[in-house]
Protein backbone atom coordinates (compact mmCIF):
# COMPACT_ATOMS: atom_id res chain seq x y z
CA UNK A 1 0.00 0.00 0.00
CA UNK A 2 1.31 3.39 -1.01
CA UNK A 3 2.40 5.60 2.08
CA UNK A 4 -0.09 8.44 3.05
CA UNK A 5 0.66 12.31 3.91
CA UNK A 6 -0.33 10.87 7.33
CA UNK A 7 2.28 8.40 7.52
CA UNK A 8 4.48 11.05 6.59
CA UNK A 9 3.77 13.61 9.50
CA UNK A 10 3.21 10.43 11.84
CA UNK A 11 7.10 9.10 11.67
CA UNK A 12 8.42 12.84 11.11
CA UNK A 13 6.46 13.53 14.38
CA UNK A 14 4.76 16.61 13.24
CA UNK A 15 1.15 17.65 11.57
CA UNK A 16 0.01 17.38 8.51
CA UNK A 17 0.01 21.21 7.72
CA UNK A 18 3.89 21.26 8.60
CA UNK A 19 4.63 18.39 5.58
CA UNK A 20 2.03 20.16 3.30
CA UNK A 21 4.06 23.47 3.69
CA UNK A 22 7.67 21.58 3.45
CA UNK A 23 6.45 19.32 0.09
CA UNK A 24 5.11 23.23 -1.22
CA UNK A 25 7.16 25.20 0.49
CA UNK A 26 4.34 27.85 1.12
CA UNK A 27 5.33 28.38 4.74
CA UNK A 28 8.67 28.81 6.78
CA UNK A 29 9.23 25.33 8.37
CA UNK A 30 12.41 24.90 10.93
CA UNK A 31 15.12 23.35 9.45
CA UNK A 32 14.80 20.19 11.94
CA UNK A 33 11.30 19.89 11.19
CA UNK A 34 11.96 19.74 7.49
CA UNK A 35 15.02 17.60 7.57
CA UNK A 36 12.86 15.07 9.93
CA UNK A 37 9.85 15.75 6.80
CA UNK A 38 11.87 14.83 4.15
CA UNK A 39 13.65 11.93 5.70
CA UNK A 40 10.45 10.39 6.19
CA UNK A 41 9.43 11.28 2.53
CA UNK A 42 12.54 9.38 1.48
CA UNK A 43 12.16 6.12 3.73
CA UNK A 44 8.35 6.25 2.94
CA UNK A 45 9.00 6.97 -0.46
CA UNK A 46 6.40 8.93 -0.48
CA UNK A 47 4.94 10.79 -3.83
CA UNK A 48 2.35 13.97 -3.23
CA UNK A 49 -1.01 13.76 -4.86
CA UNK A 50 -0.35 16.02 -7.31
CA UNK A 51 -4.30 17.07 -7.91
CA UNK A 52 -3.82 18.19 -4.65
CA UNK A 53 -0.65 20.01 -4.49
CA UNK A 54 -1.78 22.01 -7.82
CA UNK A 55 -5.20 22.87 -5.45
CA UNK A 56 -2.87 23.99 -2.69
CA UNK A 57 -1.05 26.21 -5.27
CA UNK A 58 -3.30 27.55 -7.04
CA UNK A 59 -1.13 26.71 -10.33
CA UNK A 60 -0.64 23.62 -12.98
CA UNK A 61 2.89 21.53 -12.89
CA UNK A 62 2.11 20.19 -16.41
CA UNK A 63 2.84 21.84 -19.83
CA UNK A 64 0.87 20.68 -22.50
CA UNK A 65 3.26 20.05 -25.45
CA UNK A 66 2.13 19.90 -29.66
CA UNK A 67 4.60 18.21 -32.01
CA UNK A 68 3.91 17.56 -35.60
CA UNK A 69 6.05 14.49 -35.71
CA UNK A 70 7.86 13.16 -33.15
CA UNK A 71 10.45 10.65 -34.83
CA UNK A 72 12.13 13.57 -36.09
CA UNK A 73 15.62 14.51 -34.86
CA UNK A 74 14.81 18.17 -35.19
CA UNK A 75 11.64 17.52 -32.98
CA UNK A 76 13.41 15.27 -30.55
CA UNK A 77 16.31 17.27 -29.42
CA UNK A 78 13.91 20.38 -28.95
CA UNK A 79 11.89 17.96 -26.09
CA UNK A 80 15.08 17.04 -24.97
CA UNK A 81 15.91 20.43 -24.44
CA UNK A 82 11.74 21.34 -22.82
CA UNK A 83 11.68 18.25 -20.70
CA UNK A 84 15.14 18.56 -18.90
CA UNK A 85 14.25 22.27 -18.27
CA UNK A 86 11.11 21.68 -16.84
CA UNK A 87 11.78 18.86 -14.31
CA UNK A 88 14.45 20.93 -12.99
CA UNK A 89 11.21 23.44 -12.05
CA UNK A 90 9.26 20.42 -11.24
CA UNK A 91 7.21 20.43 -14.20
CA UNK A 92 5.89 17.29 -16.04
CA UNK A 93 5.32 17.63 -19.51
CA UNK A 94 1.93 16.47 -21.65
CA UNK A 95 2.98 14.94 -25.23
CA UNK A 96 0.77 14.84 -28.39
CA UNK A 97 1.31 14.27 -31.55
CA UNK A 98 -0.72 15.85 -34.47
CA UNK A 99 0.86 14.24 -37.28
CA UNK A 100 0.88 17.38 -38.96
CA UNK A 101 -2.65 17.40 -39.28
CA UNK A 102 -3.59 21.10 -38.36
CA UNK A 103 -7.56 20.18 -36.70
CA UNK A 104 -5.99 17.68 -34.81
CA UNK A 105 -3.56 20.78 -33.35
CA UNK A 106 -6.81 22.44 -32.42
CA UNK A 107 -8.15 19.71 -30.74
CA UNK A 108 -5.33 18.67 -28.91
CA UNK A 109 -4.63 22.60 -27.96
CA UNK A 110 -8.70 22.21 -26.51
CA UNK A 111 -7.39 18.79 -24.97
CA UNK A 112 -4.93 20.76 -23.18
CA UNK A 113 -6.96 23.37 -21.73
CA UNK A 114 -9.68 21.16 -20.33
CA UNK A 115 -6.58 18.81 -18.16
CA UNK A 116 -5.68 22.83 -16.97
CA UNK A 117 -2.30 22.55 -18.36
CA UNK A 118 -0.02 25.88 -16.92
CA UNK A 119 1.56 26.49 -20.57
CA UNK A 120 1.40 24.60 -24.15
CA UNK A 121 4.32 24.79 -26.43
CA UNK A 122 4.07 23.79 -30.12
CA UNK A 123 6.97 22.51 -31.79
CA UNK A 124 6.18 22.18 -35.63
CA UNK A 125 7.95 22.47 -39.16
CA UNK A 126 4.28 24.11 -40.76
CA UNK A 127 2.78 27.80 -40.13
CA UNK A 128 -0.86 27.00 -38.27
CA UNK A 129 -2.71 30.26 -37.86
CA UNK A 130 -5.51 29.12 -36.70
CA UNK A 131 -3.95 27.48 -34.14
CA UNK A 132 -1.94 31.01 -32.83
CA UNK A 133 -5.26 32.74 -32.86
CA UNK A 134 -6.91 29.94 -30.57
CA UNK A 135 -4.30 30.06 -27.97
CA UNK A 136 -4.21 34.23 -27.60
CA UNK A 137 -7.49 33.44 -27.27
CA UNK A 138 -7.46 31.15 -24.39
CA UNK A 139 -4.50 33.64 -23.06
CA UNK A 140 -2.72 31.15 -22.10
CA UNK A 141 1.45 31.16 -21.63
CA UNK A 142 2.44 29.49 -24.97
CA UNK A 143 5.32 29.19 -26.99
CA UNK A 144 5.24 28.13 -30.65
CA UNK A 145 8.82 26.94 -32.03
CA UNK A 146 8.95 26.59 -36.04
CA UNK A 147 11.92 25.11 -37.85
CA UNK A 148 11.10 27.48 -40.60
CA UNK A 149 8.89 30.23 -40.30
CA UNK A 150 10.59 33.76 -38.70
CA UNK A 151 8.33 33.66 -35.51
CA UNK A 152 10.51 33.02 -32.70
CA UNK A 153 9.91 37.13 -31.61
CA UNK A 154 8.03 35.25 -29.04
CA UNK A 155 11.45 33.35 -27.45
CA UNK A 156 14.16 34.64 -25.95
CA UNK A 157 16.78 33.64 -28.33
CA UNK A 158 17.97 34.20 -31.67
CA UNK A 159 19.81 32.47 -34.42
CA UNK A 160 22.10 34.27 -36.99
CA UNK A 161 21.15 32.67 -40.11
CA UNK A 162 22.80 34.89 -42.17
CA UNK A 163 26.25 35.33 -40.54
CA UNK A 164 26.98 31.88 -40.48
CA UNK A 165 25.62 31.39 -44.15
CA UNK A 166 28.04 34.16 -44.67
CA UNK A 167 30.94 32.00 -42.85
CA UNK A 168 29.78 28.84 -44.60
CA UNK A 169 30.26 30.59 -48.42
CA UNK A 170 33.92 32.14 -46.96
CA UNK A 171 34.81 29.15 -46.17
CA UNK A 172 34.12 27.63 -49.04
CA UNK A 173 35.78 30.42 -50.72
CA UNK A 174 38.71 29.69 -48.79
CA UNK A 175 39.14 26.02 -50.26
CA UNK A 176 39.47 27.52 -53.99
CA UNK A 177 35.67 27.40 -54.54
CA UNK A 178 34.46 30.66 -56.90
CA UNK A 179 31.35 29.13 -58.76
CA UNK A 180 29.15 28.54 -55.50
CA UNK A 181 25.39 27.76 -56.34
CA UNK A 182 22.63 27.39 -53.44
CA UNK A 183 20.18 25.58 -52.86
CA UNK A 184 17.04 27.78 -51.15
CA UNK A 185 13.44 26.72 -50.24
CA UNK A 186 11.04 29.27 -51.72
CA UNK A 187 7.76 28.53 -50.38
CA UNK A 188 6.65 31.86 -48.47
CA UNK A 189 10.53 33.03 -48.26
CA UNK A 190 9.11 36.34 -47.26
CA UNK A 191 8.36 34.76 -43.69
CA UNK A 192 10.78 31.66 -43.38
CA UNK A 193 14.39 32.10 -41.81
CA UNK A 194 15.18 30.88 -45.68
CA UNK A 195 15.40 34.49 -46.34
CA UNK A 196 18.79 35.34 -44.06
CA UNK A 197 20.25 32.46 -45.30
CA UNK A 198 19.93 33.59 -49.10
CA UNK A 199 21.02 37.29 -47.88
CA UNK A 200 24.24 35.35 -46.49
CA UNK A 201 24.83 33.97 -49.99
CA UNK A 202 24.23 37.12 -51.86
CA UNK A 203 26.38 38.91 -49.92
CA UNK A 204 29.24 36.84 -50.05
CA UNK A 205 29.10 36.27 -53.56
CA UNK A 206 28.41 40.42 -54.34
CA UNK A 207 31.50 41.12 -52.01
CA UNK A 208 33.95 38.88 -53.75
CA UNK A 209 32.30 39.83 -57.27
CA UNK A 210 31.41 36.03 -57.99
CA UNK A 211 28.21 34.79 -60.08
CA UNK A 212 24.86 34.16 -58.62
CA UNK A 213 23.57 30.88 -59.36
CA UNK A 214 19.77 29.78 -57.03
CA UNK A 215 17.95 26.92 -57.49
CA UNK A 216 14.92 27.04 -55.92
CA UNK A 217 12.55 24.02 -54.14
CA UNK A 218 9.45 23.87 -52.90
CA UNK A 219 10.05 21.64 -49.72
CA UNK A 220 12.64 19.00 -48.49
CA UNK A 221 11.51 15.97 -49.82
CA UNK A 222 12.95 13.81 -51.87
CA UNK A 223 9.54 14.70 -54.50
CA UNK A 224 10.76 18.41 -54.52
CA UNK A 225 14.24 17.46 -55.57
CA UNK A 226 12.85 16.08 -58.49
CA UNK A 227 11.93 19.33 -59.85
CA UNK A 228 14.97 20.68 -59.91
CA UNK A 229 16.86 17.73 -61.18
CA UNK A 230 17.82 19.43 -64.76
CA UNK A 231 18.83 22.75 -62.89
CA UNK A 232 21.12 20.63 -60.92
CA UNK A 233 22.39 19.12 -64.07
CA UNK A 234 22.65 22.43 -65.60
CA UNK A 235 24.56 24.01 -62.80
CA UNK A 236 27.32 21.30 -62.91
CA UNK A 237 27.41 21.48 -66.85
CA UNK A 238 28.03 25.42 -66.46
CA UNK A 239 31.33 24.50 -64.29
CA UNK A 240 29.52 24.78 -60.84
CA UNK A 241 32.15 23.19 -58.06
CA UNK A 242 30.01 23.81 -54.60
CA UNK A 243 26.19 23.37 -53.82
CA UNK A 244 25.05 25.86 -51.18
CA UNK A 245 22.30 24.02 -49.54
CA UNK A 246 20.19 25.66 -46.80
CA UNK A 247 18.72 22.51 -45.12
CA UNK A 248 20.66 19.27 -44.82
CA UNK A 249 17.98 17.37 -46.21
CA UNK A 250 18.31 19.40 -49.39
CA UNK A 251 21.94 18.37 -49.19
CA UNK A 252 21.27 14.34 -48.64
CA UNK A 253 18.94 14.48 -51.43
CA UNK A 254 20.89 16.05 -53.82
CA UNK A 255 24.37 13.67 -52.80
CA UNK A 256 21.76 10.48 -53.39
CA UNK A 257 20.90 11.87 -56.71
CA UNK A 258 24.50 12.06 -57.47
CA UNK A 259 25.28 9.18 -56.41
CA UNK A 260 22.23 7.25 -58.81
CA UNK A 261 24.04 9.45 -61.84
CA UNK A 262 27.11 8.12 -61.56
CA UNK A 263 29.03 11.36 -59.82
CA UNK A 264 30.73 11.52 -56.53
CA UNK A 265 30.66 13.99 -53.59
CA UNK A 266 33.03 16.33 -53.55
CA UNK A 267 35.11 14.78 -56.03
CA UNK A 268 32.36 15.94 -59.04
CA UNK A 269 30.54 18.49 -56.59
CA UNK A 270 31.09 19.93 -53.12
CA UNK A 271 28.06 20.19 -50.91
CA UNK A 272 26.75 21.64 -47.66
CA UNK A 273 23.78 21.36 -45.72
CA UNK A 274 22.42 23.28 -42.67
CA UNK A 275 20.85 21.99 -39.56
CA UNK A 276 23.41 19.43 -37.78
CA UNK A 277 20.70 16.79 -37.82
CA UNK A 278 21.62 13.01 -36.52
CA UNK A 279 21.17 12.62 -40.75
CA UNK A 280 24.64 13.93 -41.24
CA UNK A 281 26.68 11.52 -39.46
CA UNK A 282 24.88 8.44 -40.96
CA UNK A 283 25.20 9.41 -44.98
CA UNK A 284 28.46 8.41 -46.67
CA UNK A 285 29.86 10.82 -47.35
CA UNK A 286 29.45 12.75 -43.61
CA UNK A 287 28.14 16.26 -44.41
CA UNK A 288 29.99 19.53 -43.81
CA UNK A 289 27.14 21.12 -42.18
CA UNK A 290 25.98 23.86 -39.86
CA UNK A 291 24.83 22.27 -36.29
CA UNK A 292 22.56 24.21 -34.70
CA UNK A 293 21.73 23.83 -31.04
CA UNK A 294 17.96 22.93 -31.05
CA UNK A 295 18.08 21.41 -27.32
CA UNK A 296 18.84 24.82 -26.32
CA UNK A 297 16.12 26.37 -28.38
CA UNK A 298 13.85 23.69 -26.43
CA UNK A 299 15.53 24.43 -22.86
CA UNK A 300 14.97 28.83 -23.73
CA UNK A 301 11.26 27.70 -24.83
CA UNK A 302 10.37 26.18 -21.66
CA UNK A 303 12.17 28.85 -19.06
CA UNK A 304 10.07 31.23 -21.15
CA UNK A 305 7.31 29.44 -20.25
CA UNK A 306 7.78 29.06 -17.11
CA UNK A 307 8.28 32.88 -16.98
CA UNK A 308 5.07 33.26 -18.54
CA UNK A 309 3.07 31.07 -16.22
CA UNK A 310 4.63 33.25 -13.47
CA UNK A 311 3.86 36.53 -14.52
CA UNK A 312 7.09 38.21 -14.71
CA UNK A 313 8.07 40.74 -17.10
CA UNK A 314 9.89 39.17 -19.96
CA UNK A 315 9.89 42.08 -21.88
CA UNK A 316 13.42 43.65 -20.79
CA UNK A 317 14.72 40.04 -21.49
CA UNK A 318 18.11 39.86 -23.64
CA UNK A 319 17.79 38.01 -26.79
CA UNK A 320 20.13 34.65 -26.03
CA UNK A 321 22.08 34.75 -29.41
CA UNK A 322 22.72 30.87 -29.96
CA UNK A 323 26.11 29.61 -30.92
CA UNK A 324 26.55 28.37 -34.31
CA UNK A 325 29.42 26.65 -35.56
CA UNK A 326 30.34 24.64 -39.54
CA UNK A 327 30.94 21.21 -38.83
CA UNK A 328 33.56 20.36 -41.52
CA UNK A 329 33.48 16.87 -42.76
CA UNK A 330 33.62 15.01 -45.86
CA UNK A 331 31.57 17.08 -48.69
CA UNK A 332 33.84 19.59 -49.57
CA UNK A 333 36.78 19.61 -52.23
CA UNK A 334 40.06 21.23 -51.39
CA UNK A 335 40.42 22.93 -54.64
CA UNK A 336 43.88 24.75 -53.89
CA UNK A 337 45.62 21.45 -53.87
Amino acid sequence: MASTIKDVAKMADVSISTVSRVINDSKPVSPEARRRVLHAIEVLNYTPNEVARSLVKRKSYLIGVIVDDIGTSYVSKILRGVEEVGRMYNYDILLACSYGNPKAELNLAKVFMQKQVGGIIVISTKLNQKLLYKLEEYKLPHININKFYDIEENLTVRIGYESISCEMLNYLIEMGHRNIAAMIMQKDIDRTEERYKLKGYQKIMAENDLKENIIYTMGTEEKDLKEVHKKIDQAIEDGVTALFCSQDELAIHTINYLSDKGLKVPQDLSVTGFGGTDLTEIYRPKLTTVRISYYEIGAVAMRRTLKLIEKEDTSKDERVVLPLSIIKRDTVKDLRK
